[in-house]
């Protein structure tokens, strides 16, 4: 099966400090892939050329064979590729419908000033609602975003990705400040995305990369120093020294 993401030689720099150095790696269709390393690893930035915000030094990056190296995120999110922040990026005084029903509008290339007939177009609504379910968030759907808690908002940000129709979801660290039960129900709806979409995925939960990854790769100084499945990666004993740690 060919690779819907090839990273290849990947190098950013800034200054004397190198963040992605010679990094490689691909992402067969559908999978779940895992990134993790130690802080400083430089996973963020690799999340950050992958989707257009940070143009890196040398190396390219190829999307289903296209050379997208150099696009600007609006073109690759056009392409299929979505990405999801630390810190989340929602609308606070509009309803958890009108934010998804908003991410249609904005997918169909129309201007955010036309807010207006997203409210009222059935077709928006009813895909809005459609993504709700799939995020388990249809009750929620006429509260206030700003009422929603932390880990709903993280919900609701897998919404407006899935809203996008992307092919490639970055996710970054989608567990971040969420409670036991809310880092199980995220669990829950990341492997219900399993198989659908392709993800990519950086977080510190180590319990939730080992329950969800189909394969991890190991970053550490910017370079990948493996790639395999869960039980590789958990007996790799390069792994164990770098990263792991000796337990």
């Amino acid at each position: 099966m060919s690779a819907i993401l090839q990273v290849q030689n990947l190098v950013k720099q800034y200054g004397g400090l190198t963040a992605t150095d010679d990094l490689n790696l691909e992402l067969i269709p559908g999978e779940l892939h895992a990134i993790i390393g130690p802080n400083g690893a430089g996973k963020t930035t690799l999340v950050s050329q992958l989707s257009g915000f940070v143009t890196p030094t040398s190396g390219k990056i190829l999307y289903k064979g296209k050379d997208i190296t150099h696009q600007p995120p609006h073109t690759r999110a056009h392409m299929g590729i979505a990405r999801t922040y630390q810190i989340t990026s929602l609308i606070l005084d509009m309803t958890v419908q009108e934010n998804i029903a908003l991410a249609l509008q904005a997918r169909d290339g129309h201007s955010f000033r036309f807010f207006k007939p997203a409210r009222s177009v059935k077709r928006l609504q009813d895909g809005a609602m459609e993504i709700l379910e799939k995020v388990g968030l249809a009750e929620k759907a006429q509260m206030k975003t700003s009422e929603l808690s932390h880990g709903e908002h993280r919900n609701m940000e897998l919404g407006v990705a899935l809203a996008a129709h992307a092919d490639l979801l970055l996710l970054d660290e989608p567990m971040a400040g969420l409670g036991p039960d809310e880092t199980g129900k995220m669990i829950e709806l990341l492997t219900s995305l399993k198989g659908d979409r392709t993800i990519l995925l950086i977080e510190h939960d180590m319990d939730a990369v080992f329950a969800l990854a189909d394969r991890i790769s190991v970053l550490v100084y910017g370079h990948v120093i493996a790639t395999g499945t869960p039980s590789d990666i958990r007996n790799n004993e390069k792994v164990q020294h770098a990263y792991l740690g000796e337990e």
